[in-house]
């Protein structure tokens, strides 16, 4: 299992060897520490991992983390039969190599409560023809029949802020140094925003 966790730095752009330019997101993957390995709820075997350092922690967490420290983000993913990791091991961004393909798993940027032109695209009304002050609503949900709204119904609402699943990016530049990978291409969120890495072979779970 290759899985690391990181935050949003930026885009810039790369240069292949041929003159290409290729769109990069840079993200800061600072070491992550294995604190342990544990059992889940469905009975299924998982790794928990800490990043960074917080001031304050609530209790469990502090407990769990124990002698390593407090951490401001933890973690866990499912392991692989058989698979099996130590408690304390550090894992840093020279766990991928430029050319490996991954998954990119984070919060898209919120937008608060949005109309259904921004929400979902829709076309609006034409604004001649007896149209006034409706160019931008839904329009109507349905004259008769059922007197009741379908689940499902696209209408105006809260838009963003959902987990997104980004698959096959292809990471262009480790630096281990500054702890920053940059991967082809632009990720869910917002700078500063917390994402996780993970190698497109295999079923990795997240919670």
């Amino acid at each position: 299992m290759k899985v690391l966790l990181g935050k949003k730095i930026a885009m810039t752009q790369a240069f292949r060897e041929d003159g290409t330019v290729v769109p990069v997101t840079l993200i800061e993957a600072t070491p992550s520490v294995v604190i342990g390995t544990r059992t889940d709820a469905t009975g299924r075997a998982v790794v928990v991992l800490g990043q960074g350092k917080a001031k304050n922690v609530a209790k469990p967490q502090a407990v769990e983390a124990g002698d390593l420290g407090s951490f401001e983000v933890m973690r866990q993913f499912r392991l692989a039969d058989g698979e099996t990791f130590e408690r304390g091991t550090t894992i840093t961004v020279e766990t991928f190599k430029p050319g490996d393909m991954v998954n990119i798993v984070g919060t898209s940027k919120g937008r608060g409560f949005q109309g259904v032109v921004k929400r979902h695209g829709f076309a609006g009304h034409p604004a001649t023809h007896g149209h006034k002050d409706q160019l931008r609503k839904s329009g109507s949900i349905g004259a008769g029949g059922i007197q009741r709204v379908f689940k499902g119904l696209r209408m105006a609402g809260r838009m963003g802020g959902d987990r997104v699943t980004v698959k096959h990016l292809e990471v262009i530049t480790v630096d281990a140094e500054k702890n920053i990978i940059g991967l082809k291409g632009a990720i869910p969120g917002a700078r500063g925003g917390l994402v996780t890495i993970l190698a497109t072979e295999g079923n990795v779970w997240q919670k």
